[in-house]
């Protein structure tokens, strides 16, 4: 459905974006995430067509989304700065998504009513503080019907009740339509609950690309001990992290979680856990050998 390949992209002589490439499936919900400054935003523009990039190419479809009208109007994109013209209401903004987009369902628009209860569609936008801004951003955008949304921070500042009426609702469209949905977060513990996919950025480029059930299932977190002193593990698959407290010693290993195991029995331990890695421990693993400061905040 989109395809990102070997995209280069400078602004004032820096480069931001160092042969950038990502896949997204059609139906499939896609989380790109990465430290603050490794590139997301300005790859979401090209996504969204709003930037050229000076080398490489962004297709959708097969087609580039450089101003190709008819394909931006099959995306819906919610940035993390949402604009509303000044003075305008939601009633105006629906008039004008509806002028852009021929897919703009009215009926769905009233139907998504009954999610947002405290909007008055009469009210004054900029009236209102950015999280209910960013609901009728999601409102509008849903009632647009696109076949792909792209959100670049998009529950920030929604308190918990909503945060979680919104993903109930996009969950919806992409079992109901086969919504293809890519989204930046730092939220990684959210972004678990929804994803099918997950890119990781750093310093412009993806450095990791997988279903997140296979990143779960190749990275383990193995805590054990030992009677006496501790074995060699020069055997083991990568050993991306080693730390020990007190007795305990905690492995984080690449590799399958079966030879994994059999391994570390034949190692003869008092005890030992397999543990799969949360996403938000993946990328702070996967980004430990890029200088990533926090690598060890989680042991």
């Amino acid at each position: 459905m989109i395809q990102v390949r070997n995209v280069v992209k400078s602004f004032d002589g820096s480069q931001v974006l160092r042969g950038t490439s990502l896949h997204v499936k059609k139906g499939n919900i896609y989380g790109l995430v990465g430290p603050n400054g490794a590139g997301k935003t300005t790859i979401i523009r090209h996504m969204t067509g709003i930037y050229r990039e000076d080398a490489g190419e962004v297709l959708i479809e097969g087609e580039p989304i450089w101003e190709n009208v008819a394909m931006k109007q099959r995306i819906a994109y919610i940035p993390d700065d949402i604009f509303f013209f000044t003075g305008a209401t939601l009633k105006d903004m629906r008039k004008f998504y509806k002028a852009l987009y021929p897919s703009f369902d009215d009926e769905l628009f009233e139907k998504l009513e009954q999610f947002f209860p405290k909007i008055d569609k009469k009210r004054k936008i900029k009236s209102y503080s950015k999280g209910m801004q960013k609901q009728m951003a999601f409102w509008l955008s849903i009632a647009c019907k696109p076949e792909i949304l792209i959100l670049d921070e998009p529950v920030d500042g929604l308190d918990p009740v909503m945060r979680k009426q919104v993903w109930s609702i996009l969950m919806n469209e992409v079992a109901q339509r086969a919504l293809t949905v890519l989204v930046s977060s730092h939220n990684l513990r959210e972004l678990e609950d929804v994803c099918d996919h997950v890119g990781i950025m750093s310093e412009g480029s993806v450095i990791l690309e997988r279903s997140l059930a296979e990143l779960q299932d190749n990275t383990l977190k193995v805590q054990m001990a030992f009677e006496g002193e501790e074995p060699d593990f020069t055997d083991m698959p990568e050993i991306i992290h080693k730390s020990k407290a007190g007795r305990v010693l905690t492995l984080i290993i690449k590799g399958n979680s079966a030879q994994i195991t059999a391994k570390i029995e034949a190692k003869k331990p008092l005890f030992y856990d397999l543990l799969p890695l949360t996403l938000e421990e993946i990328f702070i693993y996967e980004l430990g050998g890029k200088d990533y400061e926090v690598k060890d905040i989680l042991l």
